[in-house]
């Protein structure tokens, strides 16, 4: 197989840095599965390891991109066939494997899903890791019971990947949205893909009382802190909160008093370890019943791999509204 391109992280005694670089196959981290890259996605996540703003990598160098989607090049596994199209969220990718910014990667076999049907690989990262996280959220919290009746769901960190595909999904499943956000300019934008209030994250006060008037039947939270904190003293008695991001800082400030008084539930949200069978259910689930309604809003760009380094700043500097998918491939 000819070398292939690749956007590389390493580092030195002068810190993160990284780049386009031309590999092989046999340069990357070691799997079972070869795949042609079709599409990744960019995170707030990539971002970070990329510009060196956030310790991502455990070792390196290794190739950035925390998904990917693409078909099967080669395998040395029975589970998977040349030309079968997959997809790798998650998984330790750009972490502590080759990630999906490079024209090819391999990976274990045990990473690898099959592309659900009704999503094409181009949705599979319109989705990504942030549309991922976002069906875990609301899977997990309708295992421990979260409905409607329960009252409005809000999400925070509205704008972004994980909060624009969480308010798609749970309007789409009865919820009444409320998306809590700074940037207020975007009212069109979120209700468009759902909310059914928007509350300006500036106007929340900062009481510190255990407990406030119970206002909302749970949460999908991005931000952490104290707006985590402030969440819980605002649930509904058995409403739920799923924690998936952690802008706002990883300390949280509370009491026992939400959790025992009225039987809140906080539920973590780890998008890259979990049961097979949990994360197999999400993804027929957003190829089947949860499929986001409105992709074509979230989906803010569209970018070739040679434009990947000129996205970074914007996630670093939170001007980002929807999901940026990346083109590996000027032919896809």
């Amino acid at each position: 197989m000819e070398p292939f391109r690749a956007f590389r992280i390493d580092h030195s005694d002068k810190g993160i840095h990284s780049e386009f670089t031309t590999m092989t196959i046999d340069d990357l981290t070691v799997g079972d599965v070869v795949i042609r890259v079709h599409y990744s996605g960019v995170n707030y996540k990539d971002a970070l390891a990329a510009t060196g703003k956030g310790r991502i990598l455990r070792k390196y160098p290794l190739n950035g991109g925390i998904d990917l989607s693409g078909t099967v090049v080669s395998s040395t596994t029975d589970r998977f066939r040349e030309g079968q199209q997959v997809l790798v969220v998650g998984c330790g990718l750009s972490e502590i494997r080759d990630g999906g910014f490079a024209e090819y990667a391999r990976v274990p076999e045990n990473c690898v899903v099959p592309l659900p049907a009704g999503l094409t690989l181009f949705e599979a990262m319109a989705i990504g890791t942030a549309g991922f996280t976002a069906a875990l959220a609301v899977i997990r919290m309708e295992q421990l019971g979260q409905q409607p009746s329960l009252g409005p769901v809000v999400v925070t960190g509205a704008t972004g990947g994980v909060g624009s595909i969480a308010i798609d999904l749970l309007s789409s499943r009865g919820y009444e949205v409320y998306a809590i956000t700074g940037k207020t300019d975007q009212r069109a934008y979120l209700e468009s893909i759902g909310a059914a209030d928007i509350i300006d994250r500036m106007s929340l006060d900062a009481s510190d009382k255990p407990l406030e008037r119970a206002q909302y039947g749970g949460a999908v939270d991005n931000v952490g802190g104290e707006m985590l904190a402030w969440l819980t003293r605002r649930i509904q008695p058995f409403g739920n909160i799923a924690s998936v991001g952690l802008a706002g800082g990883h300390e949280l400030h509370t009491t026992v008093m939400p959790f025992i008084l009225r039987g809140v539930s906080l539920i973590g949200i780890n998008s890259i370890e979990m049961p097979d069978s949990l994360r197999d259910l999400a993804w027929q689930q957003l190829g089947g019943e949860m499929r986001p309604r409105h992709l074509d809003q979230i989906v803010s760009r569209v970018i070739d791999f040679d434009q990947l380094i000129e996205v970074f700043d914007d996630y670093i500097q939170g001007s980002v509204t929807g999901r940026t998918v990346v083109r590996l491939h000027a032919s896809d």
